[in-house]
């Protein structure tokens, strides 16, 4: 008896990636050029870490974090206030069959990688890291 395979994977699709990435380079692409036309949106310094997409491909959940670290809410503001715009400047070019919706949250990757490398850096850590 065969298999379900979709069942066996735990992990996104290799389609999801491919549309995260694509729906990524976009709304970095977009934002860069400043083809928003929202003064606040323009002077924003921000960085588009990851994208997300659900599996139906209707959702896309978009990681980004500004700059310095600072100003976060700020962010989040701007993009909620432009959301409409910037989906229909990501989906612009893209063959898919639906827009997906853009939410934004807060990248904490960075963060997470400067609690890392404080942890290696104590000296207990270090030590039985050593052993």
């Amino acid at each position: 008896m065969a298999k379900n395979r979709s069942k066996e994977q735990t992990g996104p699709r290799q389609r999801q990636l491919r549309v995260a990435e694509l729906i990524r380079r976009k709304l970095s692409e977009t934002l860069l050029r400043g083809e928003i036309h929202d003064p606040d949106l323009n002077r924003l310094n921000l960085t588009v870490g990851d994208v997300r997409v659900s599996p139906d491909l209707r959702v896309a959940t978009v990681y980004v974090v500004p700059l310095g670290g600072k100003g976060a809410e700020e962010m989040n503001a701007i993009l909620r206030r432009n959301k409409g715009e910037l989906r229909r400047a990501v989906t612009h070019g893209l063959s898919l069959k639906f827009a997906p919706e853009l939410r934004f949250r807060l990248d904490d990757t960075f963060d997470q990688m400067d609690e890392t490398r404080r942890l290696f850096d104590n000296e207990d850590v270090r030590r039985d890291l050593d052993k």
